[in-house]
């Protein structure tokens, strides 16, 4: 779906769902992480995460059009607009619209590499187990101040 069909959707949601229509834009912002949308207070514009389209479909996307449509048109009318003020809340179950979006499914976190790096002195044979590489030409032994060379492990 691009910013334009976006635009559409929510402009026929707002006449069906709120019989007002919506002036300003709707658009996807892919700097969203943790919301499935915002209104903006300043500009009334509406912003809407990609992700939940793509993860969770058009129905969830519905759902948090209407709930930022909610917030729309009682800022617009100067009422009570938060999540917090009754008039916000009433809106929502007359237009059948979530108080809080679906949260998407968890992304694979990278995990970093546990593998230990073994050095040994070339002189005492001491043993040195590091997690990051040593650049060594540049350090030498602890003990004895002699070459560390690096163990295959």
């Amino acid at each position: 779906m691009e910013d334009y069909q976006l635009q559409e959707l929510v402009e026929n949601l707002s006449i069906k769902f709120f019989q007002k229509p919506f002036r300003h834009q709707a658009l996807f912002n892919n700097r969203l992480r943790t919301t499935g949308g915002r209104y903006l207070l300043k500009s009334h514009n509406i912003e809407i995460n990609r992700q939940y389209l793509e993860q969770l479909g058009e129905k969830e996307l519905i759902g948090i059009i209407k709930h930022e449509l909610c917030h729309y048109h009682l800022h617009i009318e100067g009422k009570g607009y938060q999540h917090r003020d009754a008039d916000f809340r009433e809106l929502l179950k007359k237009v059948d619209a979530p108080r809080f979006c679906s949260s998407l499914p968890a992304r694979p976190v990278r995990k970093r590499s546990s593998k230990i790096l073994v050095y040994k002195c070339s002189k005492c044979e001491q043993l040195y187990q590091r997690k990051r590489t040593i650049n060594v030409s540049r350090y030498v032994c602890g003990k004895c101040r002699g070459k560390l060379i690096k163990i295959d492990g």
